[in-house]
Order: structure tokens, then C-alpha cells, then sequence
């Protein structure tokens, strides 16, 4: 019975390796001039797959279709299905990579001299329907206008302007995270096993060397308490007419150019992010209360641990913290502000020193933290429990009212 097992084990293994791989190129072309990009979507052996529904979006960034096969616009233009063409198939199409703001900012901006932008947009999600045996080998390339230079993105660089895409976590690889292109600057270095880069337009006040040089200072620490190891990590930034803060995508984050590395308040917009790359913690049932007070718990703690915070701002930090949240009453909702963040944030400090208390110091909030990043998502309930198993014993910190 043991030997069946091994059997089917290795098989099981070893299916990837007898798959047949196909190739998937994803084509991209920016067009300043218009602030979109055409995106060309090529398909070595179109039989491989039976259809991709794609999910448009309401914001009908995307025209233009054209496609070998059958193309379906359905849902009133919210979602698209592509059955490719027998042999060499392609679809192409647009899409608006300028996304203006209520304020007259961007989210994110092609310009003639640079684009700053997710590559989530240069494709939408779909549901991917292939034939069995099949593995899609997805690889992404940029054409850049006249006198553009470079592309940086998350992904691993294949050639130049190249790169292959490859998300264990998805059956549709496609091109996620944000990305900037143009007459950029970049600076590099390795850190543990994570190829750093920090890349921004030139003349838009990024500051790419102090940017490096904090995430060098914390990544061993990150690494002790979060132990992933992405092959890449990208830091973005631009400042013309661009949102005035700072946002997570995959493998990447995009900060705006005039944010300080560690704000006035204690907190660091760019290790805040960082935490969120890493974590990858997803909450439901009214619990982004978790998620938000997590993310801002470690920006504090990482900086405090490879030594960047004092023990007398440390507790300054904690005074402004409990001022700021003193009339929040619930941690509950789908609405997260800084106010409940900040109550978050000292609950996660008084369950971790109640951890450590009962641990004998052998056990801390990191061994909660570690159990989140294991589960697709968590809710306040659930998150409780790991806390309470970790702590081996019910929790007085978490019997609070805020949690209710």
C-alpha cells in the first residue's frame, strides 16, 4: 500500500514535467499620445485553450478588440470571452492607462517622457478554461516609444524589455504589480535572496538611495518574522500630478516621491507597504481591522528592532497612538481610518506582550502573524482562535469589547 502511495505521489509531481507547454506572449505597445497602451495577447497553439472570460471592469478602459476566433462582448460590456482560432492565435485590444482622481491627481499617468502604471490593467483578470495537460508558459514584452529607455517591473528579466511571468498561486499567469517606463533610474541590490530595485523617472524627486538604504537596514528582520523569499521586489515613485501616497501591488509598491521614509508620527509609509507585500493577509466578515493594524504594527516594530527607534520616541509613539484612538469604541467594519488602525495596533502590542508573558518569552505575536500568512483569509473570529492556540490558553487581551 505504502509503494501505491509513493507511486501516485511521484506522478503526481512529475505531471507538470509532462505537460505540454505553450507558449503565451503578452505584447505591449505605450502610446503617449493617447494614454493608453495596445496590448497584443499571442497564443502558439490556440486548440490549447477553450476559452478566456475576462472580466472588463466598469470603467471601460478597454476597445478596440480583434481576435482570431470568436470574440463575445457579454454583461453589457462588463466581461469578454475569447475561443481562440486552431494553430498561431492572437487577440489585441486597448486600453486607457490614465486614471485622473476626483483632486486633478493621477492613480496612474502616461506621459510623453514616462508611464507609471499596474500591469494589472494591461490585462483584466479571466477565467481561464484549457485543455487538460496543458501548462501556459506566459512571457510579457514591451515596444517602447522613440527615445524611451528602459521598463522595470516586478517579474524576472528575460531579455531586454522582456520578462517572464509565472504565479504559482494562478492557473491564468498574467502581468500583476506596478511598473514605470521611460527615462528612468534605477538602483539595485540583493537582498537575502529577493533581487531589491528602486526605479523612478528621472527629475521627479525619487529618492532612490535613502529608499535602498532603509530596506536594507530592516530586511533582516522582515525576514525573520515573514519567511517569503520573492525572486523580485520593486519600489516605484514618480511626483507630477501623481496620488500622494503609497500603495502595494504584487512584488511591488509604488510610493510618491515627496513621502518621507518615516513620517513625523513614528510610522513609515514605505515599510507600512512593505509589511503588506509580505503578509499578503486578506480579511473578511467585517475584519480589515486586522490586515490594516498588522501592517502598521510591524512598520513600527521593524524599525524599532534593527534599531531605529529610541526607547523614549518608542513611547511617545504609543502616547500619540492611544490619543488618536481614544473615542474608538469597536474595531469591527469594512471601514478602516486611522483611528481604528491605531486602537489596532496597540491591542496587537498588549496580545503580543501577553504571549510573550505566559510564553516564558519563547512565543510572540510574529507565531500569530506566521499562522495568518498560511490562510487565504482570515476573520476576527478565526483570528482570535490562532491567537489562543499560539498563546495555549484563552486570551484576556482579546475578550475586549473591541472585537465585538
Amino acid at each position: 500500500m505504502q509503494c501505491h502511495w509513493l507511486l501516485a505521489l511521484g506522478l503526481l509531481a512529475s505531471s507538470s514535467a509532462w505537460a505540454k507547454k505553450v507558449n503565451l506572449d503578452y505584447h505591449v505597445r505605450l502610446l503617449p499620445e493617447s494614454q493608453q497602451a495596445e496590448v497584443r495577447v499571442t497564443l502558439a497553439e490556440g486548440s490549447a485553450v477553450r476559452s478566456l472570460d475576462f472580466d472588463l471592469g466598469k470603467q471601460r478602459a478597454y476597445s478596440d478588440f480583434k481576435a482570431d476566433g470568436q470574440w463575445q462582448v457579454q454583461d453589457d460590456g462588463l466581461r469578454g470571452q475569447w475561443h481562440p482560432s486552431p494553430g498561431k492565435s492572437q487577440l489585441s485590444y486597448r486600453v486607457h492607462l490614465a486614471h485622473p482622481l476626483s483632486n486633478g491627481s493621477y492613480e496612474t499617468r502616461i506621459t510623453p517622457e514616462w508611464a507609471l502604471f499596474r500591469g494589472d490593467e494591461l490585462v483584466p483578470p479571466a477565467h481561464l478554461d484549457q485543455q487538460d495537460g496543458t501548462e501556459l508558459i506566459a512571457r510579457l514584452s514591451f515596444e517602447l516609444p522613440s527615445g524611451w529607455k528602459s521598463v522595470e517591473t516586478p517579474w524576472p528579466r528575460i531579455g531586454k524589455q522582456r520578462f517572464r511571468i509565472d504565479n504559482v498561486s494562478r492557473l491564468f499567469d498574467r502581468p500583476t504589480g506596478w511598473m514605470v517606463a521611460g527615462t528612468i533610474g534605477t538602483r539595485r541590490a540583493r537582498l537575502g535572496e529577493t533581487e531589491v530595485s528602486v526605479a523612478a523617472p528621472q527629475g521627479q524627486g525619487m529618492r532612490r538611495l535613502d529608499n535602498l538604504t532603509l530596506l536594507t537596514f530592516v530586511w533582516p528582520q522582515l525576514q525573520a518574522v515573514f519567511p517569503r523569499n520573492p525572486p523580485k521586489l520593486l519600489l516605484v515613485g514618480a511626483r507630477d500630478q501623481l496620488w500622494r501616497g503609497t500603495r502595494a501591488g504584487h512584488h511591488s509598491i509604488y510610493l510618491h516621491s515627496s513621502r518621507p521614509l518615516v513620517s513625523e508620527n513614528g510610522s513609515s509609509p514605505l515599510l507600512r507597504e512593505l509589511v503588506h507585500v509580505f503578509a499578503q493577509i486578506n480579511d473578511r466578515q467585517a475584519s480589515d481591522w486586522i490586515g490594516e493594524s498588522i501592517n502598521e504594527y510591524y512598520a513600527i516594530e521593524l524599525l524599532r528592532r534593527a534599531g531605529g527607534v529610541s526607547e523614549d520616541r518608542y513611547q511617545a509613539l504609543l502616547a500619540a497612538l492611544e490619543r488618536r484612538s481614544a473615542k474608538v469604541s469597536s474595531l469591527r467594519g469594512d471601514q478602516v481610518d486611522s483611528a481604528v488602525t491605531a486602537r489596532g495596533v496597540l491591542l496587537l502590542q498588549a496580545l503580543d506582550r501577553e504571549i510573550r508573558l505566559h510564553s516564558h518569552n519563547q512565543r510572540s505575536l510574529d507565531d500569530v502573524t506566521r499562522a495568518l500568512m498560511r490562510l487565504s483569509t482570515v476573520s476576527t473570529e478565526e483570528f482570535i482562535q490562532l491567537s489562543e492556540n499560539v498563546l495555549g490558553r484563552q486570551s484576556e487581551v482579546l475578550s475586549s469589547k473591541l472585537l465585538r
